[in-house]
């Protein structure tokens, strides 16, 4: 009778944790559906600045600007690191920090140093027990991200680019979302932009006040802004589909677990019958 008391405890803690892990799934869908919208979104926004950048970068031969060339004398390197708020999501976030330590590990090897700016809780725990430079955390605004906080986070950037010319380049390092079944852990270059350089556009009589450089400049940090945005949402639509499939996998597995748990208990109590019936013939026969 103990061992079917425990069979049946186990169970309903199954059951329960099954309750749980199938409650995340939903709500986790939910999240996805609106984290993709967002991040289709603002998709228009970020390819009209870029190609109007890529024409201003191509109209002039002679243009040069500060965010166009990489400073090759330089080795520091601003480190951007997007995860999530949450654990319980599968690999989601130890794939982003695998390949933001291998950078990490790949900048200092060859003398460098690394300033970071870690965005999502799971991030910014994860790079406060480094000994690392933290430029600053964001947590929590994954989920509620807006264009403003993008471009408070943009002008910070821009900011530090400009007075730190010990800075080398800005990389973001973000999980691209592919498919509900499949994300992407994965690095980019923000600053410097060296492919406007060589951008051969169509070339159109447009004239840029005060220049094609000033111009290009007051657009660098609303780039970075939706670029931002767009890899915040990106990240947290990932996450939530990597939380779905994880929770969809564990609601599976207490699924299996429960049908197992119930024949062992359906035979332990096959075996209790049997034991109590062959007792009691048993008592019976020693009377006669």
């Amino acid at each position: 009778m103990a061992n079917l008391k425990d069979i049946k405890r186990r169970m309903h803690s199954v059951e329960s944790t099954m309750q749980i892990t199938k409650a995340m799934e939903l709500v986790a869908s939910s999240k996805l559906r609106k984290a993709k919208e967002r991040a289709e979104n603002v998709k228009p926004f970020f390819e009209a600045t870029y190609k109007l950048m890529a024409e201003i970068a191509s109209e002039d031969r002679y243009f040069d600007s500060q965010y166009v060339h990489k400073r090759t004398d330089q080795s520091a390197v601003l480190l951007i690191v997007i995860a999530g708020d949450r654990g319980l999501a599968g690999g989601f976030n130890a794939n982003v920090f695998r390949l933001a330590q291998a950078r990490i590990d790949e900048v200092r090897n060859s003398g460098g140093n690394v300033v970071v700016m870690p965005i999502g809780q799971k991030a910014v725990d994860y790079f406060a027990n480094k000994e690392i430079k933290i430029l600053k955390a964001y947590d929590h605004v994954a989920e509620h991200m807006n264009i403003y906080l993008a471009m408070d986070m943009a002008d910070l950037i821009i900011r530090t680019y400009q007075r730190h010319a010990s800075l080398q380049s800005v990389e973001l390092i973000f999980t691209n979302y592919v498919s509900p079944i499949l994300q992407v852990a994965q690095k980019m270059e923000v600053i410097p932009l060296e492919e406007l350089s060589g951008t051969d556009s169509r070339r159109c009589a447009v004239e840029y006040e005060p220049s094609p450089e000033a111009v290009f400049e007051k657009l660098v940090p609303r780039y970075v802004a939706s670029l931002l945005y767009g890899a915040v949402v990106e990240s947290f639509a990932s996450e939530q589909a990597s939380r779905r499939t994880a929770m969809e996998n564990a609601t599976d597995n207490a699924t299996e677990m429960i049908d197992q748990l119930s024949l062992l208990y359906n035979r332990a109590r096959q075996g209790a019958i049997t034991q109590e019936i062959t007792e009691i013939v048993g008592g019976a026969s020693a009377q006669q």
